[in-house]
Parts: C-alpha cells; structure tokens; sequence
C-alpha cells in the first residue's frame, strides 16, 4: 500500500490523526463521509487503529476475480505476466466477442495509473486497444518499468502483472463504498452519483451529493434497504432493481471476506461493445482493503498479498514485531509505546527538527528486536541522527541498553546518537551505555533530548 503522510509547517507538532493517517493509509471514503455529514465516519477501523495494524490491499485483478466469486458483476478479462501471455489474454477476449475492445492496466497498489508516466519514459499504465497486437505492444512497454503516479512518490512502483479486459460503453457513473463506522455501529453505505471522480473533491465541492445509509448488521442489506439507496441514486426500472443486486453482492463480499473497506469508482451502468445493447450494472474498478486480525480465517485472501508492493522496511519491521512507519524526516526516533513515540514526535518538530520515522518497539522488545530497529532507522538515508527514548516498565533499561550497544556496533553507526532513558534498572542501563565506548549523547529528560538531536543533526 502507499502512505502518505502530511508535512507540517515548521514548528509545527504531528497531531494524532496524522500519525493515524500515516500508520494505516487513511481512507478517502472516510474522510469524505466525514465533510459529507455531522455523523462522520471518523472511527473507521483503517484510521484509528494502533501503528502494529496493517491492511491487505489486492491488486485489481485479485479484487475483481475475489468480487466475481461473491456474485459481482465485473468485465471479462485475466492477468498477464509478459507481452506474450498478454497477447493470448487478449486473443481469447477477440475470439469470444471480436467487437470488444481491450483495456490494458498496470497492476500497482496506487491511483492515477492512466495519467502515470514510466520511468523509462512510457506513458500511461491504462490504455484502450482494438486488437490483440496493440494490447500485447502496451503490455510490453508496461511489464517491468516503474509506474509513476500521483499516490507513488517519484521512485514509482514496479509493474510486474497487467489486467486485459473488455470495455464497456458507460452511460453514467456512480460512486458506491461500505466501510464499518463506530459511531454507527456497524457498516455504512457511502455513495454518490458523481462517480468516477476523487469522492474527496466531491464532498468538499458537493456534500449533498453523498449519501450514507447505515447497515443493520444483524439482518444485513436487505432488499427494500437496497432498492432504496438505488432509487436515491436515480435508478429506476429494471436498472434500479440490478443496481440493488449488485449492492447486495458488494455487501456480501465486505462481510464474508472481513473487508474495512469495498469500494467501487466507478460503478456504471453500460454495455459490451459486440455483446448486445443490454444495460448492465458493472463494477469497473475497486479497492478492497482487510483487517489483518481476519487473516486466520481468510488465508486464501492474504495468501495473495504482494510484498513487493509494499515498503522493504514495513515488511522488515513487521516481521521483527515492530511498529514501524517511514517518514520522510532527518532524525530517527526509536521509542517504546505508541503514545510517547507521538509525543517524541511532537517534541522533535518543536525544536526545529524533523521525524524521519514512527518506530514503536513495544513494551517486551529484546535486545535483537533493537538491533532490527537500528537497521530499519539507518537504512534511511535521510536519516542524519537518532534519538532513543525509552520508560521503562515492562521493559527494563539495562535490556534496551545492551541492545543499543549491539546494534551500534553492528551496524557501525555513522549519525549522532541521542539516548534518554528512565524506569526499571535505569542506572544499571546508564552504566552499559557509559562502559560500551559507543559515541553517544545522554540526556536526562524528553525535551533535553530532543533539543539535543536536533543541534547534533544541525551541527553534524
């Protein structure tokens, strides 16, 4: 997944929601029902979970073939792993409708793909092709560049997979989500007939235009429920009752797969070209995100996690036990417990200097765990100086000291070090530091070792 994370303004501390934000990849969906109403939907799971969440994300083609399984109605179409697999992906599209056209997507975990450029210079990671030799062409000029788009950062994301399917002529879009809202208490419908658009920029511009309509979990989205957010759509006739069809799919999906969220930009009502005039429903593009906390029990679903999506580091750190988030900050911060991890956070901006990272190595770290944190931290190359700010209680200072030690030998720490720590066997943890003949700075309370960082980095 990407994380995107807000700079503040110098001086300015992290508040909790954009380290929440930061922590679980924040969703639009809610952050749109949020300006679209005073019931916001705030509480969503993906928002305020602790930093040790992660959610699955699918590429679209998982998603697509995961939403087929659950009666969803989504375009004919398959994966593709190179030029040639994408040409004979294509050719049995051609061969079972010869008027379709074929629509070639990179498969990445980001947005904006069909304004996307590749490194190499390819432009865009959607494209519209009549035949199979253009879809195998695109798809050869897609399959191991770096797309990059508005939500990867200027490195890009490497494009391993494309998706080949049938267009559709759309005659409107619409926008349908559900995610689980707290203050609610169960899930929500999120929807809007202004698909096909940032829903952000259309809850800023247009709050009216969405609709929240909460789910009673017990009974789950009944019909009448269903043919009512349809008719608040404007479907009517035959359409409003395939509308409330698919609906109910999207709900049994979101259920039976533990989903935080399903949603839908857009949903269109439109036909195959070459397969008739009959109007359909489709799903046409979908993020499904998933508690991790469901992973017992929905191994088929996380067995299709692609890690190399994903940030190095976060896979690292998660197989450590640790809570970690890369920032894009100088200062390194290892800190136990997520609540003074923020508050280290805070202090650093005060002092004119700038988080490179959240990293909460939890109230029973050993000594190898520190070790992977200085790892994580210093394989950063923006990192210039790290702070560790320990309390211990379940933790004692005398393990995160030997585990300081180690690590700052191990991996031949080359940035100013900061050290503050207090609570059990803090004295004997203070000793190990000042017998190890580490280059380390001390400090005897939060603020002392912030300002301390800071001036290092400024001065290194």
């Amino acid at each position: 997944r990407v994380v995107q994370v807000e700079v503040p303004r110098p001086h300015q501390p992290f508040e909790p929601a954009m380290l929440a934000r930061a922590a679980a990849a924040s969703s639009a969906v809610a952050r749109a029902a949020a300006a679209a109403g005073p019931r916001s939907v705030a509480a969503n799971p993906a928002i305020v979970g602790s930093a040790a969440q992660r959610f699955l994300n699918l590429h679209e083609y998982q998603s697509k073939e995961l939403m087929e399984k659950y009666g969803v109605r989504v375009q004919k179409g398959d994966v593709a792993h190179d030029a040639a697999s994408a040409g004979a992906v294509s050719e049995k599209l051609k061969s079972e409708n010869p008027g379709a056209e074929l629509i070639v997507k990179a498969q990445i975990h980001a947005g904006g793909r069909g304004k996307g450029t590749f490194t190499n210079g390819f432009k865009g990671g959607v494209h519209i092709c009549t035949d199979a030799a253009t879809a195998s062409e695109k798809a050869e000029g897609m399959i191991g560049g770096f797309l990059v788009t508005k939500q990867t950062g200027p490195e890009g994301q490497l494009v391993s997979k494309i998706l080949i399917n049938e267009g559709i002529t759309i005659d409107s879009e619409y926008y349908f989500a559900i995610l689980m809202d707290r203050a609610y208490g169960g899930p929500v419908i999120v929807a809007s007939t202004e698909g096909g658009m940032d829903i952000e920029e259309v809850a800023e511009k247009n709050p009216s235009a969405i609709i929240k309509e909460p789910v009673d979990i017990a009974t789950g989205l009944l019909e009448a429920q269903s043919e009512a957010v349809a008719a608040k759509l404007g479907f009517e006739g035959d359409m409003k009752a395939k509308a409330a069809k698919q609906f109910r799919a999207l709900y049994d999906l979101f259920i039976g797969s533990d989903a935080t969220q399903v949603e839908i930009n857009p949903l269109a009502i439109g036909a195959i070209p070459g397969a008739g005039e009959e109007r359909h429903v489709f799903a046409v593009d979908a993020k499904l995100n998933f508690d991790d906390n469901a992973a017992y029990r929905q191994k088929d679903i996380f067995a299709m996690r692609d890690i190399h999506m994903e940030d190095p580091r976060d896979w690292e750190a998660e197989k450590a036990g640790l809570n970690y988030i890369g920032l894009d900050g100088s200062i390194g911060c290892l800190v136990n417990g997520a609540g003074l991890a923020m508050a280290t956070m805070d202090i650093v901006k005060l002092h004119g200097g700038s988080p490179a990272n959240f990293l909460d190595v939890g109230g029973g770290a050993t000594a190898d765990q520190v070790a992977t944190a200085f790892r994580l931290i210093t394989s950063d190359p923006n990192v210039k100086g790290l702070l560790v700010n320990i309390f211990g209680g379940i933790m004692k200072c005398d393990t995160i000291a030997e585990g300081i030690v180690a690590a700052a030998k191990e991996v031949g720490l080359k940035v100013p070090l900061v050290v503050r720590l207090e609570g059990t066997n803090v004295e004997a943890g203070k000793q190990i530091l000042r017998d190890s003949g580490v280059a380390l700075i001390t400090a005897d309370d939060l603020d002392d070792a912030a300002a301390k960082a800071v001036k290092a980095v400024q001065e290194a």
